[in-house]
């Protein structure tokens, strides 16, 4: 297990070690700038997680309280409203839900720090069970993030999500015509 863990661990913590190291800051500013970072990156890697147990609270509680997600013309503000939107996409999680539909994947995040606020821009594609069974490709898109720090903690202060392939217009198409089978 270990030899699993500190590839990946390096992985995460290789930016973070390379903007250290070119630095002017003091020890404890490094560290302190390491510590930012891997949070952050703990926040990216924890939304498609969470979207995909369906565990609204937690989703929900990544954002901050004034945090917004938006999607094209639609803006979600607040933990509260974001939860919705996720009940209303979903439906509610039976209990011991498993997802075996989709897996939404996060990749090659690119995070920049400032103080008390960050920004992060990440790659996305959602995988979803095909008629055959198999994974396909369904969504490839980006998020432009805004971070702030909340009560000690990194929190998404506006994620916008950018549809890339398929097309804003074209995914909305999908999503209505899944919707509307269900």
């Amino acid at each position: 297990m270990t030899t699993k863990i500190l590839p990946t661990l390096f992985v995460l913590l290789l930016p973070a070690l390379a903007i250290a190291q070119n630095s002017k800051l003091t020890v404890e500013q490094r560290l302190q700038r390491v510590e930012d970072e891997l949070a952050i990156r703990k926040v990216l890697v924890d939304y498609p997680v969470t979207q995909d147990k369906h565990d609204y609270d937690g989703y929900a509680a990544l954002f901050a309280k004034e945090g917004e997600w938006v999607y094209g013309p639609n803006v979600y503000k607040g933990p509260a409203a974001i939860k919705q939107m996720l009940i209303d996409l979903y439906g509610p999680t039976p209990p011991d839900y498993v997802n075996g539909q989709s897996v939404h994947i996060s990749f090659n995040a690119e995070v920049s720090i400032n103080g008390d606020r960050a920004t992060a821009h990440t790659r996305h594609l959602l995988l979803m069970r095909g008629s055959s069974g198999l994974p396909e490709p369904m969504l490839h898109g980006r998020y432009d993030d805004e971070f702030i720090r909340e009560a000690g903690q990194w929190k998404i202060l506006r994620r916008v999500d950018v549809p890339v392939i398929p097309t804003y217009d074209e995914w909305n198409r999908i999503i209505r015509e899944r919707l509307a089978g269900q």
